[in-house]
């Protein structure tokens, strides 16, 4: 029987396909990336000085100078997946991105416990997810999904709405496989990483202010989490 991995055309081909397998996974950022951060009043915030939008960019163009990425904020407080269904054209496609990051979904469910406000159900939630994705993929674009973070830091589960945050992180990354996204998955690296930093088991003050909103070591936080993603 012929040994096929002798044969010099067969090696070659086998080289080239690991190369490009290699090659694949290694370069997720591309050249001329234009990066829309899409979300509610955290990614608003992010465009600050300290900002986990700001220290993406920076990083981008101190460490990825010959990328040439452009990044842009589309944070808009109080918002939640019926918000950006209704402002994707304006606020993203019109952008004409390369690739965009959604974080959301604290609101989605925090507005159920929030006097004057209503939450998204699950459902709107889920299929609001799949519209919004698919409109950027339709573009051209790809997408990164970020689960929502925290409403609370308690690291015990006793955080009152830890177990519809969960449920709704859940949906997100049912929804990331389903539609071919990368998934950035906030919720549990939040949850891992207060589980050892926390140990007063505070509900805030450790990576936000109030509960919600990040600090600086959230900033940074979130932006370590999400360009792990970008350097992959």
């Amino acid at each position: 029987m012929r040994n096929f991995l002798k044969d010099g055309t067969v090696r070659h081909l086998l080289l080239a396909l690991i190369l490009v397998g290699c090659a694949a996974s290694q370069n997720f950022l591309h050249h001329g990336e234009r990066i829309v951060f899409l979300g509610d009043s955290i990614t608003q915030l992010g465009v600050k000085p300290n900002g986990y939008v700001t220290l993406i960019s920076d990083t981008l163009r101190t460490n990825y100078a010959g990328m040439n990425a452009e990044v842009i904020g589309a944070g808009i407080s109080g918002n939640k997946v019926p918000d950006l269904q209704v402002r994707i054209q304006k606020d993203v496609l019109d952008k004409k991105p390369t690739l965009v990051f959604i974080y959301i979904g604290i609101n989605d469910v925090w507005h159920w416990v929030t006097p004057g406000l209503k939450g998204t159900t699950k459902e709107d939630f889920e299929s609001g997810l799949r519209e919004i994705i698919g409109a950027i993929q339709k573009n051209g674009a790809r997408v990164v999904l970020c689960t929502p973070s925290v409403i609370g830091e308690k690291n015990d589960g006793t955080n009152p709405e830890d177990s519809m945050l969960n449920e709704y992180s859940d949906i997100s990354r049912r929804v990331a496989i389903e539609t071919g996204s990368r998934i950035c998955d906030l919720r549990a690296a939040f949850t891992e990483y207060l589980k050892s930093h926390n140990p007063s088991n505070e509900e805030k003050g450790i990576l936000t202010v109030d509960r919600v909103h990040l600090n600086d070591a959230g900033n940074q936080f979130v932006a370590e989490q999400m360009l792990n993603i970008l350097e992959k």
